[in-house]
């Protein structure tokens, strides 16, 4: 008979005892004990600064433990060695890819494990196995196609065929679904179980509790940098997840009425941009937050850049406060001369400068207020970014440290204040949740909302349609570059579904009646 222990060894693939990691005073995992099962998906889940993050850069090897025990496979993992993580059968897919966007879908897939005889690359092996891929994946790529020109769902993919490619054992996946469709995530769910059912173990961080629910065999809370439980999926629903994460119940977006909506403070007519949008026309009044929905790719955040100024292509009519003014065509002109501010999609690359401190972000756009003989007041500066940020929780105290040692969702908070520090007429809202947690994304959704209440119009767009009809005093859908519908909330009460009715351009007699542009397709 084969002792106890062997067998539990057998069936265990991830095993951590008392695991911590500390960076300087900070800890950001301590003494986490973890059991993972072969061929099962385990999801991780916690708000921003739990630890999921820090955790997985251990499970990969990228980073080693300060204290504690880990073992890959029966294997002890010393961390920080990259040969030895994929020598272990380690693969990891980060939310920032790391494809190589010149090289080939198939150069990609096979990157640092080239098919080749005698220092020679063999080019049609690769295609040929690249294909074979393609079939197990049940989907059509061309592997000579530039991969910076395939779409974000299908470069995942390809990350995901380089792991399978070299045989891996251990898939960990950081927010794979945070930049896709809904028919993106539900085609990467379904690949997470089939990869599952061919005996790969997935671990993976993800804030969208239904899709924990809806793929996970086992799911692992944590918070302040600790586990709090594990149990199998079926022990948990979403509330029961959202109060273990955060300690509380969980937080709602608050849905009272505003005041009346004042007069339209914007109003854009034929926006156009080649091979984006085509005509379309909207307004915004003063306390109103505007929702845009649509599929990805529909054209909703070229409409936000446009109105920005962004897109020097782009083409319409603009009006503010009844007054007609010229179209912008840089984001300065339509700060300065129109009152519009963008809260850009790409927190870091666009909206933070990662090396600076939280003050320095907060206040770079209105220093003249924190500055006294033309030099900036640290003291002044140091209390005004503390006053903004005020509303919302960090898990540190507003200090001088950088703004890149905050978790996604800290940095998101910080993106906000800056940008209601400039106080404009208008504000542009980009995916303003992406990549963050439960009770992080109703902090800043209510924000959005608090600042429409100050008498500001707010256009908000978000791949998640749930949150634009929380959030949204009124819905246009956008499809293929055109308005394809409205949905007025305070007379009609729509849900994802009619939401996504109107995305696909679908008819479904039993959907609530709707009131449809005279543009819908």
């Amino acid at each position: 008979m084969v002792p106890e222990a062997t067998v539990a060894d057998r069936e265990t693939a991830v095993r951590c005892t008392a695991v911590s990691r500390s960076f300087g005073h900070t800890k950001a995992v301590v003494d986490v004990d973890l059991s993972v099962r072969r061929g099962e998906i385990h999801a991780l889940v916690g708000a921003n600064g739990a630890g999921k993050s820090t955790l997985l850069g251990m499970l990969s090897g990228r980073i080693a433990p300060s204290d504690g025990d880990l073992q890959i496979f029966g294997r002890k993992l010393q961390g920080g060695r990259p040969r030895e993580s994929r020598a272990a059968s380690i693969a990891i897919v980060y939310q920032e890819l790391t494809i190589v966007p010149l090289l080939s879908a198939a150069a990609n897939v096979f990157l640092g494990e080239e098919l080749g005889h005698g220092g020679a690359i063999e080019e049609r092996r690769m295609q040929r196995r690249f294909a074979e891929l393609c079939r197990e994946f049940e989907v059509e790529i061309d592997g000579t196609t530039v991969a910076g020109e395939l779409t974000v769902a299908t470069q995942q993919l390809l990350e995901i065929m380089r792991a399978v490619q070299r045989q891996t054992k251990l898939l960990l996946l950081d927010e794979p679904t945070a930049s896709l469709s809904h028919r993106e995530r539900d085609f990467l769910l379904g690949l997470m179980r089939r990869l599952r059912d061919d005996g790969v173990t997935i671990i993976f961080v993800s804030h969208n509790l239904d899709e924990v629910i809806a793929v996970s065999d086992t799911v692992t809370v944590m918070r302040n940098a600790r586990k709090i439980e594990t149990a199998p999926v079926g022990r948990w629903t979403k509330s029961d997840l959202v109060e273990a994460m955060t300690g509380e119940a969980p937080a709602r977006v608050s849905r009272e009425r505003r005041a009346p909506r004042g007069e339209v403070v914007l109003e854009a007519s034929d926006v156009s941009l080649p091979g984006a949008l085509v005509d379309i026309s909207l307004d915004v009044r003063a306390g109103e937050v505007l929702g845009l929905a649509g599929l990805v790719g529909s054209g909703r955040t070229s409409l936000l850049r446009s109105l920005a100024g962004l897109e020097p292509a782009s083409s319409g009519t603009l009006k503010i406060r009844g007054k007609d003014r010229p179209w912008p065509r840089s984001p300065r002109q339509a700060l300065r001369k129109l009152d519009i501010a963008l809260l850009p999609e790409d927190r870091k690359g666009q909206g933070l400068v990662l090396g600076m401190s939280v003050p320095d972000n907060v206040t770079m756009t209105d220093l003249g207020t924190v500055s006294r003989g033309g030099l900036v007041n640290d003291r002044a500066q140091l209390a005004k970014a503390r006053a903004l940020m005020e509303p919302f929780r960090l898990n540190r105290k507003v200090d001088r440290y950088p703004v890149s040692e905050l978790s996604g969702g800290g940095q998101q908070k910080v993106v906000l204040a800056k940008y209601l520090n400039q106080n404009p007429s208008v504000m542009l809202v980009d995916e303003p949740t992406r990549g963050i947690d439960v009770a992080a994304k109703v902090e800043v959704l209510n924000a959005v909302r608090e600042f429409a209440q100050r008498g500001k119009a707010v256009i908000l767009t978000s791949s998640e349609i749930e949150e634009v009809l929380d959030v949204s005093d009124r819905i246009l859908v956008i499809v293929a570059g055109r308005v394809g519908g409205e949905f007025e909330m305070d007379s009609e009460s729509p849900g994802v579904r009619d939401v996504l009715d109107l995305a696909f351009e679908l008819d479904d007699p039993t959907a609530p009646v709707t009131s449809r542009s005279a543009e819908e397709s």
